[in-house]
């Protein structure tokens, strides 16, 4: 199901996870050439994809929230 990323933060990894509007929390990782998302790693390319649905597996699975 498709769901709109709201927010960012950081893991203890110092990896990116989008914060969904659904109220969960994906990895959003530029690890090329398996997953190209360059605009991680900038604050202006995080803050642009604001709004941009991803695919949420969790809500596909029914899972309770992340947060």
């Amino acid at each position: 199901m498709k769901q709109a990323i709201i927010a960012y933060h950081q893991d203890d990894e110092s990896h990116w996870v989008a914060e969904l509007e659904c109220g969960h929390f994906q990895h959003v990782r530029h690890k090329p050439p398996w997953v190209n998302r360059p605009w991680v790693i900038s604050p202006q390319g995080r803050a642009q994809m604001l709004g941009y649905q991803l695919n949420c597996k969790k809500c596909d699975i029914k899972a309770p929230k992340d947060i």
